[in-house]
């Protein structure tokens, strides 16, 4: 099997759904301070790291990611694949000799920027396309390579005069793409797809040195994912699966890796496999002016405190790496109107005579004349004694209720109680009008304190199955 270019109209599609897998592919490139001497950015890259096998074998981190997705591919559909990963360049900074010789140095201070040893990330793809039928029984392999690679990038002082030089060094990495389909037994024409990424580079720790995971980096697959994309055909959602195929996305095995639909909402030709949690059609935020790379921050508190960084931090986050310049020239360029959509969004409007959230009128609790601010207005509730409309059947305190989280994805905690029965403890509502149904889980120990605490979890009608009559 041999890599194939993509024909215009999935490159077209593929497009959008790169959005997102940039996003994935950098998650955590680069944390805030930004600069390499942080403590928080010594170790690099959490998501997504294939391993070489020497190295997995003596480590808890794997050198594969297993898929598995169910698709309906029409008649002589064809399937294409693109793995994305990012290639480790070891860089190391030289100042120039009065000789014009070079050497290392841990450092070099120039006008703007301090720049120091790093390790930056290029962005490698393997594409391939394959007829559907082609991945029935052995299925097709396609082995892959991405040579080792040098080079210098002079550096420069203010005056145009060289001050020294940066050099860039990849070690050679090579993997397989596996991918197979076998037809699901039923009336549907369904098919368990199977796309398996291997790395496969035979590099081993030295044995006359103590190599860590740092050594293992440069040789490893980092931040993998996959884009799968029908050209006729759908895939089927593995978190909201249809009712009938349930039972089939529940076999499907995904280690180390969880597919979801991507690309243009509406549309089910096209999966993102990631190492990270997503929903169906993940996508950036509009208000997201660029990358902030930072995994565990949201933009605005990333770009406040970027800005708020002294003007040396600054330079020695310019000098870390180019993407770390980058967050640092937006932060500092960022318009006060701009900043300030990053506070807060409202992702839809609706009439306040009109239905709650697009959801029936039997799902609300009816809402006096009073206006909700008015403390009176709570005489026109009772959470002991309202009901909610669920199935057509009234549920409340003390219904019992099967838990079928999945229409929004709100939470994901939620999504582990699937099928879990509970009991509605109380009918709420905000101030939208929108119905919540409070509820312990049978089974759970510590239900009783919950109940003392009020401490409850909530679904809205539409996320559950009434059992039997309230009482």
């Amino acid at each position: 099997m041999t890599a194939t270019a993509f024909a215009p109209a999935t490159e077209e599609r593929l497009a959008l759904a790169r959005q997102v897998a940039d996003a994935v592919l950098f998650e955590g490139y680069v944390l805030y301070p930004y600069r390499a001497s942080a403590a928080k950015n010594r170790l690099r890259w959490q998501f997504g790291v294939l391993v070489p096998p020497a190295w997995g074998a003596e480590c808890e981190e794997y050198d594969f990611q297993h898929t598995e997705c169910l698709m309906e591919p029409k008649p002589g559909a064809s399937l294409s694949v693109e793995v994305r990963f990012l290639h480790a360049r070891r860089r190391t900074v030289q100042r120039v000799l009065p000789d014009g010789d070079f050497e290392t140095v841990p450092e070099l201070h120039l006008d703007d920027r301090v720049l120091v040893p790093w390790d930056e990330g290029a962005e490698e793809r393997v594409e391939l396309v394959a007829p559907v039928g082609q991945l029935l029984g052995d299925g097709v392999d396609l082995p892959f390579r991405k040579p080792a690679v040098e080079d210098t990038e002079p550096v420069l002082d203010g005056a145009g005069r060289t001050v020294g030089r940066l050099v860039r060094r990849s070690a050679e990495v090579s993997g397989v793409v596996r991918l197979s389909a076998r037809e699901l037994d039923g009336p549907y024409r369904t098919m368990r797809l199977t796309a398996v990424v291997e790395n496969t580079t035979p590099w081993t720790p030295p044995e006359d040195s103590a190599a860590d995971r740092d050594a293992a980096l440069p040789h490893s697959l980092v931040a993998t994912h996959l884009l799968m994309a029908l050209d006729t055909g759908s895939f089927l959602s593995m978190t909201d699966p249809p009712e009938w195929a349930k039972g089939a996305v529940a076999a499907c095995r995904n280690l180390h890796t969880w597919p979801v639909l991507a690309g243009e909402p509406g549309r089910a030709d096209l999966v993102l496999s990631s190492p990270i949690i997503l929903e169906d059609h993940p996508a950036i935020a509009p208000e997201s002016l660029g990358a902030l790379y930072d995994a565990t921050e949201i933009d605005e508190i990333l770009a406040l405190r970027t800005a708020a960084l002294t003007d040396e931090e600054k330079r020695e986050a310019r000098g870390t790496d180019a993407r770390a310049a980058a967050v640092i020239d937006l932060a500092d360029s960022m318009p006060a109107e701009v900043l300030e959509r990053l506070h807060g969004a409202v992702r839809g409007l609706r009439e306040i005579t009109g239905e709650s959230d697009g959801f029936p009128d039997e799902f609300a609790v009816q809402r006096p004349e009073t206006p909700w601010w008015d403390p009176a207005s709570d005489a026109g509730f009772d959470p002991e004694h309202d009901r909610a409309m669920v199935d057509g059947r009234p549920v409340g305190k003390g219904s019992r209720v099967e838990l079928r989280p999945g229409l929004r994805h709100t939470d994901a905690q939620d999504l582990f109680l699937q099928g879990r029965t509970a009991t509605v403890e109380a009918v709420l509502h905000d101030v939208d009008g929108t119905v919540h149904l409070a509820v312990t889980v049978d089974g759970d120990p510590g239900a009783d304190i919950r109940r003392e605490q009020g401490r409850y979890l909530y679904f809205q009608p539409d996320e559950v199955v009434a059992l039997e009559d309230p009482r």
